[in-house]
């Protein structure tokens, strides 16, 4: 490059095995663009690779996206149905509950080791039904009683009985009625309820306070239609059989007390009566 020429650039090629060798002058400014073009390229390329390969997956997917929303689509039809179906039951609770009587109200009464009925807000009161059975249904009397009546419309199964105070096994207090859940539970004879509520072993439970210092307890029960404080009569229902609390199986637990002391009720009634 002689003085006062423009500046460029020489490249010398030169072929293995060959001794001849030529030489392309390119002006600076061709090599500099020629720089700037390969970089641009260089870049292009990165970002072409960059963006390109998460639309590629994203493409890829949409196949199983379009399943997984048909698939959606049924599910979504199907709950549909459900929530129809939950909704003609639920009209069908309505209607029962019409049928057993009104709400009670929410009771501010007594505490104790087990919750009673004031602190449960759906339950529900009955009105007072006494047996209807025709030829050789109970003489229910009026009026506080001692309690001498089969607890159940049904004789039931008796699958087990009073365990006496020297049975070192186990103490099972009263007896246990194998029934069906939803059994009319009836006051084996008349007084006033003392508790009403839940507890850990016996469920769902009622306690009613009778004369001369008895006391008859219905247990595991599915719905309590009393409350604290009412007085029923003999054989008004105060309660639906059910399979709540420490239970295996359908039954009613039926216990008489006097004075604190456990009775055995087949001593004192008898079923059908």
């Amino acid at each position: 490059m002689t003085s006062g020429s423009p500046r460029g650039v020489t490249i010398v090629v030169q072929v293995d095995g060959d001794l001849n060798t030529r030489q392309v002058r390119l002006p600076l400014w061709a090599f500099t663009a020629g720089k700037w073009a390969a970089v641009l390229v260089v870049i292009l390329a990165a970002l072409f690779f960059a963006f390109a390969g998460p639309i590629t997956r994203a493409a890829l997917r949409v196949p199983g996206l379009e399943r997984e929303v048909s698939r959606l689509r049924v599910e979504n039809s199907r709950v549909q149905e459900l929530a129809a179906a939950l909704n003609r039951a639920e009209a069908s609770y309505q209607e029962l509950r019409q049928l057993l009587g009104a709400r009670v109200p929410p009771d501010k009464g007594r505490g104790g080791p087990a919750s009673t009925a004031g602190g449960a807000e759906d339950l529900m009161r009955a009105p007072a039904i006494v047996a209807r059975t025709p030829e050789g249904a109970p003489v229910y009397e009026s009026g506080a009683s001692v309690p001498s009546h089969w607890p159940v419309d049904v004789s039931g199964f008796v699958t087990r009985g009073q365990v006496r105070p020297g049975d070192a096994s186990e103490t099972h207090p009263g007896i246990d009625i194998a029934v069906a859940v939803g059994t009319q539970v009836r006051a084996s004879g008349g007084g006033t309820v003392e508790m009403a509520g839940t507890d850990s072993a016996y469920g769902l439970f009622v306690l009613l306070r009778h004369p001369d210092g008895y006391e008859s307890m219905y247990g595991h029960a599915s719905r309590i239609l009393v409350r604290e404080g009412d007085a029923v009569t003999a054989g008004e229902v105060i309660a639906l059989s059910g399979n709540t609390g420490h239970s295996t199986a359908p039954h009613l637990h039926f216990e008489i007390r006097r004075e604190g002391r456990s009775l055995d009720p087949l001593t004192l009634v008898k079923e059908g009566n």
